[in-house]
């Protein structure tokens, strides 16, 4: 009789013994695990496992639901699964191309369709997919050699992916199959597509919106939010890659192997530069008269050096900025509201002093002198220590902060004396078209290597705090970012290859006895589809050297 082995059920918290080689599936139906949602995955040993898992050795498991982030990927990844075979049982010889995400959903087109994608063609799919679904039908994986990997995607007409795979040092790779068709995907997938009942389809622009489920309400699908300038942004950018020829993990890779690195980094900086120049000439050659400069945008998008870099080119164009920062306008701490669970939430537009503020830029304006306030964190109190301000007739105002295309946070400012810029690392990047490079993982590296470097944190301290940022951005930026009147995009070409060799070491450093080990995890896996390359050719002014350091700005 084999020896039975000790698990602990951490949704439970139970420690049971059980018989070698029962999937997670089995235990969870043995042990009649509950969630409040449907079981999709479990952490074993706080990395995700799909549930025909099986376990011969003691671990540690939680069960997850679509509430738990891999949960929501898993589900999302499988998705794209049933919209591949969907299209391509309706069009043969076609591919689903996940382009990027807006509108609460996945853009996407079909290549090698030669017809218009249009309603007609997109409620077949749907309804085709829905067909998949009700079919219950298995997803199926299968670890080979990845010679042989490549064989299967050359001939499935991915070469972008066998491309990535032939310049990847790994003797095997995950293939998984659905029904008829193979694919690869970057991650786990639930078990079969009886468990993907909650999406839609629809038209948008020149492709069509996948819409999915609501993270904490499955059973609804997100709301559609329109998202033109954020889309028009994406599309920009994807059409730049494209006419580069760079649009792809492994173009990137035979680049960097031709040693074309650093002119691709050369043309990268020139078109933020490019970029930055226009926006300050739109701010200068505006009729109204601009006196103000709103610049917003999520954690690690490169704000600061943005509104340095827009500072510089307005002083080319005659202006004089001064720069204002909110933190000075905080309320004191005993005035600072708290969130849901008591906590100060300092990210509240209501931590700031918004009449103060509104107050102070008023005299600015009409050419009175100002003493700005400063803000002790370590005693939680405004104070003065006499720092006059008085703006020239040529003088432009620029702030930087979370809330600024919030409009509650200028009530008193004319509307056309305002210019509001939205930034973000938009990636439009894919590994290999069906696989995207979420934004928040170009943020959440950069900040890990900042947050490391600069202000003594570690990878762990970083990836445990962001969920609680990003339920910040959807709270205080994000419903603001079409308010403004640019937005920019701060995402390198490259960057992902020069943050390699910063982040990696970082990563490997986390616990594996964490929760936060698998997300580690997920990252060094991304990270290591891209070949290293050196920051030697990063100029000092790069919205990069915010967080690898080498800028010739301050950020004191």
């Amino acid at each position: 009789m084999r020896k039975e082995v000790e698990i602990v059920i951490e949704n439970t918290n139970q420690k049971v013994h059980i018989t070698p080689g029962l999937s997670l599936h089995d235990i969870a139906r043995i042990f009649e695990i509950k969630l409040k949602h449907q079981i999709l995955g479990a952490m074993v040993n706080n990395q995700i496992k799909e549930l025909d898992y099986e376990v011969f050795t003691p671990k540690t498991i939680r069960f997850i639901d679509i509430t738990h982030q891999a949960g929501m990927r898993m589900y999302q990844r499988s998705l794209f699964f049933v919209l591949q075979k969907a299209v391509r049982d309706i069009i043969p010889n076609s591919k689903v191309r996940i382009e990027h995400s807006v509108s609460k959903g996945f853009y996407c087109e079909i290549d090698g369709c030669n017809q218009s994608l249009e309603l007609p063609l997109i409620f077949t799919i749907c309804d085709k997919m829905r067909e998949i679904i009700a079919a219950d039908l298995p997803f199926r994986r299968d670890k080979v050699l990845t010679i042989d990997a490549v064989k299967i995607f050359q001939n499935s007409g991915y070469h972008d992916r066998a491309r990535l795979f032939i310049t990847r040092p790994k003797l095997y790779t995950s293939v998984y199959y659905l029904s008829d068709i193979s694919d690869y995907f970057f991650g786990s997938l639930v078990p079969s597509t009886g468990y993907l009942k909650v999406f839609d389809l629809v038209k948008y622009y020149d492709g069509m919106l996948l819409r999915i489920p609501k993270r904490f309400n499955p059973e609804e699908v997100e709301d559609l939010v329109l998202q033109n300038k954020m889309f028009d942004i994406f599309q920009e950018y994807k059409n730049w890659v494209e006419i580069l020829g760079v649009e792809s993990v492994a173009a990137i890779n035979d680049e960097v192997k031709k040693g074309n690195s650093s002119e691709l980094i050369k043309i990268s900086e020139a078109l933020h530069e490019k970029k930055v120049a226009r926006i300050a000439d739109k701010i200068h050659n505006s009729p109204n008269n601009v006196k103000v400069v709103l610049i917003s945008g999520p954690s690690s998008s490169g704000k600061t050096t943005f509104a340095k870099r827009l500072a510089v080119h307005l002083k080319v164009n005659g202006l004089k900025p001064y720069t204002i920062s909110l933190d000075n306008y905080f309320v004191n701490r005993e005035d600072t509201p708290r969130d849901e669970h008591g906590e100060y939430d300092f990210e509240a537009l209501e931590a700031l002093d918004i009449t103060y503020f509104n107050n102070d830029l008023i005299k600015l304006l009409n050419g009175e002198e100002v003493n700005l306030p400063k803000f002790s964190f370590e005693q939680g109190k405004r104070f003065f220590d006499n720092t006059k301000l008085k703006i020239e007739d040529n003088g432009i105002i620029v702030i930087e902060g979370i809330h600024a295309l919030n409009p509650k946070l200028t009530p008193l400012i004319p509307a056309d004396k305002k210019f509001k810029v939205y930034i973000s690392a938009l990636t439009s990047l894919s590994i290999d078209g069906i696989n995207r490079i979420p934004t928040t993982d170009n943020r959440l590296i950069r900040r890990i290597v900042r947050d490391f470097r600069y202000r003594g944190y570690s990878a762990y301290d970083t990836i445990s705090r962001w969920e609680s940022v990003r339920r910040g951005e959807d709270k205080n930026i994000f419903p603001y970012q079409e308010e403004a009147d640019e937005m920019f995009n701060s995402a390198l070409l490259l960057e992902f290859g020069i943050l390699k060799s910063y982040a990696e070491p970082i990563l490997q450093e986390v616990p594996s006895n964490k929760p936060e080990y698998d997300e580690a995890m997920r990252l060094l896996k991304f990270l290591s589809y891209f070949s290293p390359i050196s920051d030697k050719e990063v100029p000092p002014t790069s919205i990069i050297r915010e967080f690898l350091g080498g800028s010739t700005f301050s950020y004191k």
